[in-house]
């Protein structure tokens, strides 16, 4: 089975400082149809106004990533986890029995456009984490590069559930394959940019989920600009 979900069909919350996109159901935007995939719960994609952002509050039992495109994201918990994320890092914050964080534009004049990501977790009421990490963007140009996975390899950030992320950045003359196992689930994201995979075009926004798959796909990046894509890796 393949999902496709398009940009323009996701949800959209904007007013004042936020201008939010929910690939899935998410606070006031509700489809029953889109409810998260596998353990892949939420996909957001948020512009903050300069100076503005999500004051302190809560959240439980969650595997949270943050990806920044554009601008600066500063992130406090009271973990004593913070700092500031910009594009080409990935920050992890597993809320495990509860933690209360905010995030806000580290910026005064230039806004922030970064995507939200939620994973559930294998386990229940951990002790709350968190971590942030910078990845080089040549090792992704043209290859797959691992971002998060279960034990930390490679220099990934360690998340807990059995779930990979990998990142990719595709120029027009770049084409990488993607080997798809049936007894897993995959959400390619493309958070930038635009790619053919496999006579489809994918834009900015625009996602395809796998599932009880077995194939090998290919991708090619188009358009001007890189092509930056996420892979999620689901348990099946």
């Amino acid at each position: 089975m393949i999902l496709e979900r398009r940009a323009d069909a996701r949800g959209h919350v904007s007013g004042g400082w936020l201008d939010s996109r929910h690939t899935f159901s998410f606070g006031n935007y509700y489809d029953r149809e889109w409810m998260g995939f596998s353990a892949l719960r939420v996909i957001n994609e948020d512009r903050v106004a300069p100076g503005a952002g999500f004051p302190p509050h809560r959240h439980a039992n969650m595997e949270i990533l943050s990806y920044v495109l554009d601008g600066a994201l500063a992130h406090r918990d009271d973990s004593g986890g913070g700092g500031v994320l910009r594009p080409g890092e990935l920050q992890w914050m597993s809320a495990g029995h509860g933690i209360e964080h905010s995030e806000y534009n580290a910026s005064s004049s230039e806004p922030v456009h970064f995507l939200q990501i939620w994973i559930q977790p294998d386990r229940l009421n951990a002790q709350p984490a968190y971590a942030q990490q910078a990845f080089d963007p040549a090792d992704r140009r043209g290859q797959w590069a691992l971002l998060a996975s279960p034990d930390g390899a490679g220099g990934s950030l360690q998340i807990r559930q059995a779930a990979w992320l990998r990142g990719v950045l595709l120029g027009a003359a770049n084409e990488v394959e993607l080997a798809i196992d049936p007894t897993r689930n995959y959400w390619l994201h493309v958070a930038r940019g635009s790619a053919e995979i496999d006579g489809r075009t994918l834009a900015a926004g625009d996602a395809l989920g796998f599932a009880d798959e077995a194939a090998v796909l290919h991708l090619r990046g188009s358009g001007d600009a890189p092509a930056d894509i996420l892979l999620f890796d689901l348990p099946g």
